[in-house]
């Protein structure tokens, strides 16, 4: 029996919920044994607040990929591990895929032609995106899904995008950190604010 099969399994219904509670999963990339994190600050990007850097302006209006949401969505989530080390394993995949399922779990594709080209994807409840990973495969693909994914989210009357951290390629975006109490201040909201990231039934259960 390998590491990931070895590694304990989640449960959907618990991912859910510790979601609501500000906490997220990873696994670890040699055991594969998922732990779970709510860091202090918080990586978010204000959806009212949003950069786009004026190359990538550039890039979005001569028009060179196709924007699908939720047309690959497993494709997107291996493609996201595909690296040396990763925190995305065969029981993430399978979890994700069933919060897929669900309404839950989307993903946003850049396209070119037929190749898919770069994406992202996260978890959506009631008013708050949060955003697991992302690839590319072809200069700017994952960065041009995250223009569309804002404008989409606003559009939606999103509250709350989560990036969990910070590194240099969100913060080009206007991405910040906050406190874990300021997080869970904007979670409570967004999970109180009705809408839904498409036109299905979104469920968030009140305690982890």
């Amino acid at each position: 029996m390998t590491n990931r099969e070895k590694a304990q399994q989640l449960d959907p219904d618990f991912v859910v919920m510790a979601y609501c509670n500000g906490y997220f999963p990873m696994a670890d990339p040699q055991t594969y044994a998922v732990s779970w994190y709510s860091p202090n600050p918080r990586a978010i990007i204000p959806l009212d607040n949003f950069k786009v850097p004026r190359s990538l302006k550039q890039r979005i209006r001569k028009r060179v990929f196709e924007i699908r949401i939720d047309t690959s969505f497993e494709e997107v989530i291996r493609r996201c591990s595909e690296r040396d080390e990763t925190w995305i394993s065969e029981d993430i995949i399978r979890v994700y895929s069933v919060l897929h399922k669900r309404g839950l779990a989307h993903s946003v594709e850049s396209w070119r032609g037929d190749a898919l080209a770069g994406g992202l994807y996260g978890v959506a409840i009631n008013g708050a995106f949060f955003g697991e990973s992302m690839f590319s495969k072809q200069s700017d693909a994952s960065k041009i899904a995250l223009v569309h994914l804002v404008d989409y989210l606003n559009t939606r009357r999103f509250r709350l995008l989560d990036t969990q951290y910070i590194n240099e390629h969100i913060s080009q975006f206007g991405a910040v950190e906050i406190s874990r109490s300021s997080y869970l201040s904007l979670l409570s909201e967004a999970l109180h604010t009705e809408t839904q990231f498409r036109d299905r039934p979104d469920d968030c259960p009140e305690d982890i």
